[in-house]
């Protein structure tokens, strides 16, 4: 059976060993925390030696970024596409479909578990964090700056700073995955992560006062 199964390992490791060894670091990383992990840990993981690691990603540093672009830089990048797409036709959808995009996709622990990593370990590994800020948040700043700037310049939306209506978009996507993953408890409700992008949308969009002359 053993024999059996190496082969098995054998015949189908060479394209998928560096998706086994990033989800090996997930797990050890998760486990232990990113300073705390070795890649000897790692390569037991993925049952592998360290130097069949090695062939793959030169330092643990190397797999977390990897794992931020399977997750936070995928969203980074499809918010940037729905940007470029749905600017010139209706930035106030473009904005929401951006959210609820981000919110169903950070629902998924197993997405947000790199991001909320890095969040975890920026203060102590500043290329970490350099890294995420380039890769993911100055991405996600730029799609929410043109959709700011073409609603503006069409007269859907008002002149705002685009830094705050940044913050202000990106910042429900961040306690969205920080309350379905690490805050979490087992009593809270379930909700669709569509419907909350849409009520979330809403505030950011209309803000929190009432509208109409009735409540003047």
């Amino acid at each position: 059976m053993k024999t059996a199964a190496k082969s098995r390992t054998a015949r189908r490791r060479p394209e998928e060993r560096p998706d086994e060894i990033l989800s090996a670091a997930l797990d050890v990383f998760t486990e232990k925390g990113f300073a705390a992990a070795r890649v000897e840990d790692i390569a037991r993981r993925a049952g592998l030696s360290k130097g069949a690691v090695y062939l793959y990603f030169d330092s643990k540093d190397a797999m977390l970024k990897a794992l931020v672009e399977q997750s936070a830089g995928q969203i980074a990048n499809a918010a940037s596409a729905l940007s470029l797409m749905g600017a010139a036709h209706d930035p106030e959808k473009a904005c929401r479909a951006i959210l609820k995009m981000a919110l169903t996709a950070l629902s998924d622990p197993d997405i947000s578990a790199a991001p909320r990593l890095v969040m975890a370990e920026a203060g102590r590994f500043p290329e970490l964090a350099e890294f995420y800020r380039r890769r993911v948040i100055d991405v996600g700043r730029m799609a929410i700056g043109h959709l700011v700037r073409t609603g503006t310049q069409n007269g859907q939306f008002r002149e705002v700073s685009e830094d705050a209506a940044m913050r202000a978009l990106m910042g429900p996507a961040l306690a969205h995955m920080m309350l379905s993953t690490v805050f979490r408890l087992p009593d809270d409700p379930e909700f669709n992560p569509a419907d909350m992008a849409d009520a979330i949308a809403d505030i950011v969009l209309n803000g929190l006062k009432p509208r109409g002359d009735a409540h003047a």
